[in-house]
This record gives C-alpha cells, sequence and structure tokens, in this order.
C-alpha cells in the first residue's frame, strides 16, 4: 500500500478567555481543512505557532498547507503602515513564514488557502490591498453575504498554468471570504482571476507544486476543488525533498 503523505496545515490561534473554549490561548481550525486533505488521500497534521520548530517539521513533512484566517499579515512585510481595518495575528505569521521558507528550502510541495495565497504573495515579493472596499472597489462583494458553503463568483483560470493542469477546467465557481487580495503577486505567476480583475490564484513557474488559491478549496463547491486537492496530494506523494 502507497503511504499516504503527511501534510502540515497551520493552525489558527486564538486568546482565550472564561467564556472561550479554553481560559487559555489555544489552537484551533476548521474540521473540513482536515477532511478535506485526508479524503484527498492525505495524513493531516496541526502545526503550532513555533518559528524555532520550522526545519524540523518541514523535514518530516510531505507537504505544507497554509490556511486562511480572520486576521492579516503585518503590511510591515511589504513596507506600508496598517489600515484600520487590518487586524494583526504577528506570532502566527511569523510561524507560517518560518515554515514556508524551509518548505522552499526542502523543495516540499505547498498550497496556500485565501490568507495563506496572500502569504506565500508576500513571501514571494509582493503586497497586499489592506482593505478591498476603498482600495480595490468593484462588482464583485469578495466577503460574500451568502453562507460560505456556496459559491460567491466565477473565477477565469489562465490556460497553461499549475492550475489549469491540476483542475481541467478553464473557470470555476467559488467562495469568498476576504477583505484583502493580492496587488502584486512579485515573482509568482497570476493563473486566475475574479471577473473584476482581482487575482484569485498565484503559483511558481519551477515545477515544483506550490500554488495559492483566494478561495476555500475544503468546501467541494466547485469539482475542480477536489482535483486541485488530489493533485496537491499526488505532488506531496512524489516529492523528494532536498536537505
Amino acid at each position: 500500500m502507497t503511504r499516504a503523505p503527511l501534510i502540515g496545515l497551520t493552525l489558527d490561534i486564538e486568546p482565550g478567555g472564561p467564556q472561550e473554549f479554553s481560559r487559555w490561548p489555544y489552537h484551533a481550525l476548521r474540521q473540513n481543512y482536515f477532511s478535506a486533505i485526508a479524503t484527498a488521500g492525505g495524513l493531516p497534521v496541526g502545526l503550532p505557532h513555533d518559528p524555532a520548530l520550522a526545519a524540523a517539521l518541514m523535514a518530516r513533512l510531505d507537504g505544507l498547507v497554509v490556511t486562511g484566517g480572520a486576521f492579516d499579515p503585518n503590511p510591515a512585510l511589504y513596507d506600508e503602515a496598517p489600515h484600520p481595518r487590518t487586524t494583526l495575528k504577528p506570532g502566527r505569521t511569523d510561524a507560517e513564514l518560518a515554515y514556508l521558507t524551509a518548505a522552499r528550502s526542502r523543495d516540499l510541495p505547498v498550497l496556500g488557502i485565501c490568507g495563506g495565497m496572500q502569504l506565500m504573495a508576500i513571501a514571494w515579493g509582493g503586497s497586499l490591498f489592506q482593505h478591498l472596499p476603498e482600495q480595490a472597489p468593484g462588482p464583485i462583494a469578495h466577503e460574500q453575504p451568502n453562507p460560505r458553503d456556496e459559491a460567491g463568483h466565477e473565477v477565469t483560470i489562465l490556460p497553461g498554468t499549475l492550475l489549469s493542469r491540476c483542475t481541467g477546467a478553464t473557470g470555476m465557481r467559488v467562495n469568498s471570504s476576504h477583505h484583502q487580495g493580492v496587488r502584486d503577486a512579485g515573482s509568482l505567476v497570476t493563473s486566475a482571476y475574479a471577473p473584476d480583475g482581482l487575482i484569485e490564484a498565484i503559483e511558481t513557474d519551477d515545477g515544483i507544486f506550490r500554488l495559492g488559491v483566494q478561495w476555500h478549496p475544503e468546501f467541494a463547491i466547485d469539482p475542480g476543488d477536489a482535483r486541485l486537492l488530489a493533485e496537491f496530494i499526488n505532488a506531496a506523494r512524489h516529492a523528494t525533498p532536498q536537505d
């Protein structure tokens, strides 16, 4: 039997309190992140927020998922002051950047989801719109009013990209739950756009599975979501990390 690849997923963190899950800070992540990776054939594990563990963790993993969350990366990372609507979790961002750096050094497959895609853009030298309604207003509600397990809009997938090969599609119906967006993808290649022109997917062009999507494929809204996750797991299964 083929060994299921071990996939690390970055966790969120909450401060805790008397009426919370714990009185003390705790990690959390939606269950469907884990179940989607397991359904695709991976063995999911959660990653704590400790940059010092990055090299050791990536040495054990076959792939990395940088997840989303209700917070924003520090805009100082792309030389901007925070917008009033920008919400920071610096400990989480520091750890995720360390994991990305260690994964890149070992040529591990990487999938960035929503905020994870945005952090990938920053890590590859890009920048963000800090608040789309003010900085890039358009006809698309990127914080969709309908439930997150429904589509919010469509995206157009560029031909010849990794995303196109993974999904076998020229477009997808996706959900949308973000107030920030990628303004500049840095050295990454853009592989999908929203109807209003906002970047919806980015990737490397080096033959390694390093792909970020602005939507949440773990909700399996479009048939392309399952194909995307399956191809990520397949890449992790066949990865040959570098020491």
